[in-house]
């Protein structure tokens, strides 16, 4: 009995022994300053075969006195049957908020990669990914990165300040030195380089412009804004509102909205005539104010109703100056529906028919129910990076300091400075919170004096925020990347000079 007692004690101890060597600690859920994962794959674009190398990893963020403080993740695809990386170039993707993740170029618009959804962008189920065949990798390496916060990039030093990070310069400072360190460590000092920037990315490209160059001395052969935002230029005034008209007509246009005449003309023959009573009719009407004829006042009130699917009566009621947020609820109010903010061809459906504004942003709810289950799977299962970190499509940031926003001015000396620097703005038609038109406006104001136009062009797409996410605007938006990237490559030995 003792002998089976002493048997039983030491099986019992030999098993506990093993349960805990077996049994995995607990782990603290934090991310690496320093990782890399590293995988191959291939993929067919516009018909040929191209592949590549993945590496999903973590690189550090440092303090002036040299102490790691943060880590961003960031997914680097480079293909592999090019040795010349002198003439291969590479793209720098970010994308806004701020505090919003690469995902969505990531596996939306440039990358080889496409998550599943229809061919107007609506989320379908099994969710995953697919081949990009429209994918920009056959002629550029692309590097995704997430800012502090985002995605999986987190602080780590938690004494850091928050200042560090979270402001319309903060955020360029620190980023550009991360990408002076990423670019030496993966020896692409000597390759063509480009930012490409959506949204909020596209004040966080055009201000590392110039901080690249006059920082870092790292000089660009061109900038990609996708949607962009007002770049720190003022559109105070009559100007704030009168600028969403040509996008309302176009949203109107897309809901089958507008009276008959021009409802049956092509969506390109009916913007520039609302373009053109913006600038010669509405601007002017709205700067008179109170003062402003009774008539005339009706008669651009009824011109306004017609480009755009609203009452005249509602566009009086407004002193001629409708806010977007109304426009969003009202367009559709007899129908019960709403039209989406930042893509006005999705449709929501509020708890009221009364009100000023919608309840949610019907597309940014569809196209999160696609792509965060997406990026997870894409991320942990395919590109095999490891981690209890959950991403974060939309980070923790704010406040958000927006002072002293010269990022427009900023990217204009740029390219002053810089004869190689060319511009690329694209814009969906459909996208209501930075709408195509304004767009045109930022262009237009980036450079008054008109010298630098030779350098910059305009894209329109029948699509919202991310035009990229219909099928037949993806394969022609990143067609005008690749001629982008061609026409900003200068003649082998040509000087940059002016």
């Amino acid at each position: 009995m003792k002998y089976s007692f002493c048997f039983l004690l030491l099986l019992s101890t030999l098993i506990s022994f093993s349960q805990e060597k077996t049994t995995p600690a607990s782990q603290e859920r934090t991310l690496p300053a320093e990782s890399a994962v590293s995988s191959t794959g291939q993929a067919t674009i516009k018909g040929k075969v191209v592949p590549y190398k993945a590496t999903a990893g973590t690189q550090p963020v440092w303090d002036k006195d040299g102490k790691v403080i943060a880590s961003l993740f960031y997914t680097y695809y480079e293909r592999t049957d090019v040795t010349d990386k002198s003439k291969r170039p590479l793209i720098l993707s970010f994308n806004g908020g701020p505090g919003s993740a690469s995902v969505w170029m990531h596996i939306a618009y440039t990358g080889p990669k496409l998550l599943n959804i229809d061919d107007e962008g609506y989320p379908v189920q099994p969710y995953g990914i697919r081949d990009n065949p429209h994918s920009i990798l056959d002629v550029a390496d692309i590097v995704y990165v997430d800012p502090v916060n985002t995605g999986f990039s987190r602080m780590l030093d938690p004494k850091a300040e928050r200042s560090v990070f979270f402001g319309v310069n903060a955020d360029i400072t620190y980023l550009a030195e991360w990408l002076n360190t990423f670019i030496s460590r993966n020896n692409r000092w000597t390759s063509p380089k480009y930012l490409i920037g959506e949204s909020y990315g596209t004040t966080r490209v055009s201000g590392l412009a110039l901080e690249l160059q006059n920082s870092h001395w790292m000089y660009l052969n061109g900038v990609i804004l996708v949607s962009p935002t007002e770049l720190g230029i003022k559109r105070d005034g009559p100007l704030s509102n009168a600028l969403s008209l040509p996008y309302f007509a176009a949203a109107a246009w897309y809901q089958k909205a507008l009276p008959a005449d021009l409802q049956q003309k092509d969506l390109n023959e009916v913007l520039p005539e609302v373009e053109s009573f913006t600038i010669e009719e509405l601007i002017p009407a709205i700067t008179r104010g109170g003062f402003i004829d009774e008539s005339k006042r009706k008669q651009v009130a009824a011109k306004m109703a017609h480009y755009s699917g609203l009452s005249e009566k509602s566009i009086l009621q407004h002193n001629l100056s409708v806010p977007t947020q109304f426009f969003w609820k009202e367009l559709l109010r007899e129908k019960n529906f709403t039209v989406g903010r930042l893509d006005s061809r999705y449709l929501g459906m509020d708890k009221m028919q009364a009100g000023e504004e919608p309840d949610y942003n019907s597309e940014l709810t569809s196209w999160l129910h696609a792509f965060t289950p997406a990026i997870n799977y894409y991320l942990r299962e395919v590109l095999k990076y490891k981690t209890d970190i959950k991403y974060n499509m939309f980070g923790p940031v704010h406040p958000w300091d927006n002072k002293d926003d010269r990022t427009g001015e900023n990217l204009r000396q740029a390219m002053a400075e810089n004869p190689y620097m060319h511009l690329m703005i694209q814009s969906g038609y459909f996208d209501g919170a930075t709408t195509y038109f304004d767009a045109k406006y930022t262009m237009w104001q980036i450079d008054p004096s008109g010298k630098l136009k030779d350098r910059m062009r305009f894209e329109g797409y029948r699509s919202g925020h991310m035009m990229y996410l219909r099928s037949e605007d993806l394969a022609t938006s990143n067609e005008h990347i690749r001629d982008f990237i061609k026409k900003s490559m200068p003649a082998l030995g040509q000087p940059a000079k002016y």
